[in-house]
């Protein structure tokens, strides 16, 4: 971008182009003394994370873990300690790019932004709580009971923590798509019969999700995962019919002026 179309920018009124440029650092600064804050929490608690939340999955299944790195336990506890912080602080992060946001919004949109933050904080977490109690152990029974008696299974403590932490994840992202319907419908970007127009293809796309994020060939593993996802695939819809009629309430109104 010119200097020309950065003065042109500021004339126009509102925040300049290097207004939104400190925004942003001072939002990403905050992000990350949040993130760093919810690092101190989970490596306070390091010892019963590990022992009653992330181990307990594989010592329910009856699964051997091993360390096979002279220093794998070290970096496995500061690794954990990261994605623990990012969970933690997930909300407040949120909120921070929810607040960059905020000065390009309407003013009547201004007024959801902490209720969207809540919602989707909500979502991301009952993703996760699904997966941790619902997909993980059906996984984890499904490979530990899998196979020849002969063969003990041995698992590398770091491909155990890589698998939770993609499914966690993973699940508490794709939980998210209520919220994203929510927040594109009330922007104008989709609707309640474009979602319904293309549901035969969210049922594949679906359960080729289901079948690439789960790392076992069990199908049962596959449809508990994917049969949520349908779940909120039609909530998604509820939901953007929802956001959709605000919109036109809103635009009825004349809400939509700029603040």
């Amino acid at each position: 971008m010119s200097d020309e179309q950065i003065n042109e920018i500021e004339e126009e009124g509102g925040l300049g182009f290097w207004d939104h440029v400190e925004e942003l650092r001072r939002r990403i600064i905050y992000s990350v003394v949040g993130l760093l804050i919810g690092c101190l929490i989970a490596g306070i608690f390091i010892g019963n994370i590990m022992d009653l939340v992330l181990l307990k999955p594989a010592a329910n299944a009856k699964l051997d873990l091993q360390n096979l790195k002279p220093f794998g336990q070290p970096f496995l506890y500061f690794k954990v300690i990261l994605v623990v912080g990012i969970i933690f602080s997930f909300p407040f992060m949120l909120y921070q790019l929810w607040a960059f946001i905020k000065p390009a919004l309407y003013e009547h949109e201004k007024r959801w932004v902490s209720t969207i933050t809540f919602f989707t904080s909500l979502c991301f977490f009952i993703g996760v709580a699904f997966s941790y109690f619902v997909m993980i152990p059906s996984m984890l029974a499904f490979a530990a009971s899998f196979g020849s008696d002969k063969i003990k299974n041995i698992i590398d403590i770091n491909e155990y923590f890589s698998f939770l932490t993609m499914i966690l994840l993973a699940s508490g992202i794709l939980f998210e798509m209520p919220m994203i319907s929510f927040v594109l419908a009330r922007f104008g970007i989709v609707t309640p019969k474009m979602l319904r127009k293309y549901w035969r293809h969210s049922v594949i796309v679906i359960l080729i999700i289901a079948a690439v994020i789960t790392p076992t060939p069990d199908p049962i593993s596959q449809l508990i995962f994917a049969a949520p996802l349908f779940l909120l695939y039609e909530i998604s819809i509820w939901v953007a019919a929802i956001g959709l009629q605000k919109r036109q309430a809103a635009e009825a109104a004349g809400d939509y002026q700029k603040a």
